[in-house]
C-alpha cells in the first residue's frame, strides 16, 4: 500500500489541475454559448469561469460526507424500512402473510424486477 503512494500523488498533481481545466473551460464554452444570446450577458474568459465555479461551490457548498456516510445512510434508511415492514406485518395471519409475499413476488419480477419468471411463485408467462 505504501509503495503505491507516489503514483497516487503523482496521479492527484496531474489529474486535479486537468479536471479544474476541463470544468473551467466547459463553463466558459457554455456561459460564451448561452448567457450573451439569451440575456445580453458579457462574454467570459477561462480565469473568470474558473472563479465563478469557485464562487458557485463556495456559495451553494460541498457534499455533505463521503462515499462511505451515504453507503452507511442508505443501509440505516434499509433498516428502517425493514422494521417497519415487521411492524405492519406481525397482525397478520400466515395465510394473510402469504398472500403479501406472493404478491411482492409477483410484483418483483420481469424486466426490472429482481427475479424472472420462472424463479417467482405463482407466476405464469402471459
Amino acid at each position: 500500500m505504501k509503495r503505491h503512494i507516489g503514483w497516487k500523488i503523482l496521479a492527484a498533481i496531474v489529474c486535479i489541475p486537468a479536471f479544474a481545466a476541463l470544468f473551467g473551460f466547459a463553463t466558459m464554452y457554455l456561459w460564451n454559448w448561452l448567457v450573451p444570446a439569451l440575456f445580453n450577458g458579457p462574454v467570459i474568459t477561462f480565469w473568470q469561469a474558473l472563479g465563478l465555479l469557485i464562487l458557485c461551490k463556495l456559495l451553494f457548498g460541498f457534499p455533505k460526507g463521503g462515499h462511505h456516510e451515504k453507503k452507511k445512510h442508505w443501509r440505516w434508511n434499509k433498516e428502517r424500512w425493514r422494521e417497519h415492514m415487521k411492524t405492519k406485518m406481525e397482525h397478520l395471519s400466515p395465510e394473510e402473510k402469504e398472500k403479501v409475499k406472493n404478491h411482492f413476488d409477483r410484483c418483483m419480477t420481469g424486466r426490472w424486477g429482481f427475479k424472472t419468471r420462472e424463479e417467482a411463485p405463482g407466476t405464469t408467462e402471459e
